[in-house]
């Protein structure tokens, strides 16, 4: 229950919640924080952000505070690799990465969430790369006070499928490179894929353990395959040879070296003719021509998500539609641009 006091009256009592203070294009925050006691320098200040009156608190048996309900919120919102402090701000808590890699947003669960009256959550994009201590969340009760029952439901809808909120870590690859083709295998030309995946490899924390040249070649693509997987190899990425001209064989090549599911096509551009294959747990990633020509692609939206974990088969290839249209400006700013979100 909120009483209401004039601001003449309110010296010498405690706020009931922080008072914000906005000036335009210099300062957006608390002037004044919960729990401060009132003293009379502070009611020019106060009248100047449009405070005539104050509130004072007195809760009922099935209220809680705006500050109390944020730090429900979170602890339900919060799944591994989460971090965040009972400290909230204007009645905000943020969630923080607790280690560097992929964030994962349960996105119908989020959904759920806000579904429910007088709260919300915003993060980031699924499928973000973070460093650890970025945000990646923030959550809060939208009144000042409200009834503990909603905080609970929503909390519980947070709940009830495990964690609506993730970073998972990326493991350490020991990647091996095919590249095919018979231009480059032959020497007529200079391959320019393997430096474009190996750099991609490294900087996701993986390293490159061998490079394999290979001609359009179906069985001597699969002995490559097979070498690798011999060396120990736990990701495999094969170049070229992935379109729809009969000399293009790598597919066949995969399929000899004992795939058991491929997931030929995505619904990206660029990128469409990308493969996503599996020799029993290890992934096999054909990359089409076009990772020569674009700095960004298809695999810079799936590599992380394989590194993070995820298998990927044809319903993740196709969910990339949405968002998955590159706009191929003149001075490329991913990650900060929307393609693959």
């Amino acid at each position: 229950m909120l009483k209401k006091i004039k601001l003449k009256d309110a010296v010498g009592t405690a706020l009931a919640h922080d008072i914000t203070e906005i000036r335009p294009g210099e300062f957006k925050g608390p002037a004044f924080h919960k729990g401060h006691t009132v003293c009379n320098e502070d009611l020019c200040h106060l009248q100047k952000l449009g405070k005539n009156n104050l509130y004072l608190i007195d809760l009922e048996e099935d209220e809680i505070h705006e500050n109390q309900a944020a730090a429900i919120l979170a602890n339900a919102l919060a799944g591994e690799g989460i971090a965040w402090k009972d400290e909230p701000h204007e009645g905000k808590i943020n969630l923080l990465a607790a280690t560097d890699g992929l964030f994962k947003v349960d996105t119908t669960a989020l959904a759920a969430f806000n579904m429910v009256d007088e709260v919300m959550c915003a993060t980031l994009h699924n499928h973000t790369l973070v460093k650890k201590g970025e945000k990646v969340a923030a959550t809060r009760a939208i009144p000042l006070v409200m009834k503990r029952v909603a905080i609970e439901r929503a909390a519980a809808i947070a709940r009830q499928n495990g964690a609506v909120l993730a970073v998972k870590t990326l493991r350490e690859a020991k990647v091996g490179l095919v590249i095919t083709g018979n231009e480059v295998f032959h020497g007529l030309i200079e391959d320019r894929f393997a430096p474009v995946l190996s750099e991609k490899v490294t900087t996701l924390g993986s390293k490159v353990d061998g490079i394999v040249f290979a001609p359009d070649d179906e069985e001597l693509i699969s002995q490559a395959i097979a070498n690798h997987l011999d060396r120990g190899c736990d990701l495999i990425m094969l170049s070229g040879g992935m379109s729809v001209d009969p000399d293009d064989v790598t597919r066949k090549g995969i399929r000899m070296a004992g795939a058991t599911e491929m997931n030929y096509g995505s619904a990206v551009l660029p990128g469409a003719m990308f493969l996503a294959a599996y020799i029993g747990e290890i992934p096999l990633l054909g990359i089409p021509a076009c990772g020569l020509y674009h700095r960004i692609t298809v695999l810079d939206l799936i590599l992380p998500r394989i590194l993070a974990g995820e298998h990927i088969g044809k319903a993740d290839l196709a969910f990339l539609g949405h968002g998955g249209l590159c706009k191929d400006c003149p001075e490329c700013t991913y990650p900060h641009c929307p393609f693959g979100k």
